[in-house]
């Protein structure tokens, strides 16, 4: 008989953009702990296995979250109301320092009972590392890799009798020597993720995290991706089963295709307000346009390549070039994509970010994951009690 690869599921909550609280939503708040709650008991229920909380607003707009609490407070509330659903956080390793931050995701993991995840993010917005302590675009990709190393060694410094050791680490970015506070969680230690598509993002993947998060692409491209990173695993003595690849995407349902591309159509044209398009278009530009008219003409300066700027408007080019990967079609169709994608070895699974919060992951998890559990491709109930038993990955080794 033969085994169907399993379909992994995770939800992103950026909390910008297309996906921060609306008002008509029962929370009202982005700050609200019911803005986390109600998703997370969600994708509980739909057996994910964890769901990723980003750091705060890059820009504010009449989308954005204007406020983000901290994403490990959150995830230490969130502990309370969850008893299976693995609890990632997105930290910026400009924003702080390894003892510090490996004592605050040991904690989650110990009080979760071995679900925390750290996303390490290696750069920062306008409002967090270059204001604050380090310039995340300065080596951020190899401050990002000793810190990963010395949360590594602190988390396994314990002896496997439950004996605290002294530890040393002297590198380029961090000196620090002592002992550290926890002993070694009921995973180990926190999962690691990292997330990105250059060159440089799948080696680091490749040499320190469990999970990578790539972008979702057609199932060439993601096979042609998942042969990269395996083939950076063997360079590192790791087998192709330690590291899980998870690819970004939106999905839109509707009974029919039909009214799933026209509900498609209309959550792009929501993602991009009158006060959005100016924001986005300037990013692109490099250059301040909110006084821009959302629907006249692009910028007389500095033109983009391709068809003559005539024939664009700046609300018509943002939502195309904005627009999220996302599968789009019936509860049936979406179904088979997604467990046709990995059983074609493009990705292990996916990473769903809803249109909205707090409810938005609410119909893929009563609608699309019935139907991966009749076809074999998703678990029917949870088998393990921590997060690398949920994902399928080893436990850490014993050091020392």
């Amino acid at each position: 008989m033969t085994v169907r690869r399993q379909v992994r599921l995770a939800v992103c909550l950026p909390g910008d953009g297309d996906t921060a609280a609306r008002p008509d939503q029962p929370s009202g708040s982005p700050i609200a702990l019911a803005s986390f709650e109600q998703p997370a008991r969600t994708a509980e229920r739909g057996l994910f296995d964890f769901v990723l909380l980003s750091e705060g607003p890059r820009r504010i707009d009449d989308l954005d979250a204007t406020g983000r609490p901290e994403p490990l407070t959150v995830l230490n509330a969130l502990a309370g109301v969850t008893e299976r659903l693995g609890l990632a956080a997105t930290v910026p390793t400009a924003l702080t320092e390894p003892y510090e931050l490996a004592r605050r995701l040991a904690t989650l993991d110990h009080l979760s009972g071995g679900r925390a995840a750290w996303h390490v993010a290696t750069s920062a917005d306008t409002f967090t590392g270059a204001d604050l302590r380090h310039d995340g675009s300065a080596d951020r990709y190899g401050r990002a890799a000793e810190f990963v190393a010395v949360a590594r060694r602190l988390w396994t410094s314990w002896s496997a009798d439950g004996v605290s050791r002294p530890f040393a680490h002297q590198g380029r970015h961090f000196d620090i020597a002592g002992e550290f506070g926890l002993p070694r969680s009921p995973q180990g230690h926190p999962v690691v993720i990292r997330a990105g598509d250059s060159d440089q993002d799948r080696e680091s993947a490749a040499a320190t995290a469990d999970v990578l998060l790539t972008r979702h692409r057609p199932p060439a491209a993601g096979r042609s991706v998942r042969a990269d990173v395996t083939r950076r695993l063997a360079a590192y003595g790791r087998a192709p089963e330690d590291l899980k690849v998870l690819a970004g995407v939106t999905v839109v349902l509707g009974d029919t295709a039909a009214e799933a591309q026209e509900r498609a159509v209309e959550i792009r044209r929501q993602r991009i307000t009158p006060q959005r398009a100016p924001q986005l278009l300037g990013q692109a530009w490099g250059v301040d346009l909110s006084g821009h008219d959302p629907d006249g003409p692009l910028p007389e300066t500095d033109p983009v390549p391709g068809p003559g700027t005539a024939e664009h408007r700046t609300r018509r080019l943002t939502l195309e070039a904005s627009g999220r990967p996302a599968v789009v079609g019936t509860p049936e169709t979406v179904a088979a994509e997604l467990e046709a994608y990995v059983r074609e070895d493009a990705a292990d699974g996916f990473v769903l970010v809803p249109h909205h919060t707090p409810g938005g992951l609410d119909e893929f998890v009563d609608r699309v994951v019935p139907l991966l559990q009749e076809r074999g491709a998703f678990r029917t109930e949870y088998q393990g009690a921590t997060l690398r038993s949920h994902l399928g990955l080893p436990d850490p080794p014993w050091e020392g």
